[in-house]
């Protein structure tokens, strides 16, 4: 059973009062209307799977109700960090940098010129 401890909370609960939401920091588009089917198709239901480290969106569902991020190994189901909504995470895969605080906002570009 994991224990993950809630940034909202302050505290270290089980797992079952948590419910994982899919990847953490998924930059949105600004205007949908522009992106062509095939980049909103993307933005919509395609997410990364990588093994490793990976950064998730949670929810504490049985106690405080609130979204945070969690970074995790995948392979190992290591829980590296917990971290509100808007911070930066400060542990990354080997080689990568962290995603820039704020980067699950707006951005005024379509999926596919942000992958580019």
């Amino acid at each position: 059973m994991f224990h993950i401890f809630c940034p909202h909370c302050e505290e270290l609960r089980e797992e079952e009062e948590f419910h994982p939401k899919g990847q953490a920091h998924i930059v949105r588009p600004a205007d949908p209307e522009s992106c062509s089917d095939e980049a909103w198709g993307d933005y919509l239901f395609f997410r990364d799977n990588p093994r490793g480290i990976h950064h998730e969106l949670w929810v504490h569902a049985v106690g405080c109700r609130k979204f945070f991020n969690m970074t995790r190994n995948t392979q190992t189901y290591e829980i590296l960090e917990t971290y509100k909504i808007g911070e930066s995470p400060r542990v990354t895969a080997a080689g990568s940098e962290a995603p820039a605080a704020g980067a699950a906002g707006v951005d005024s570009r379509c999926p596919e010129e942000v992958r580019a």
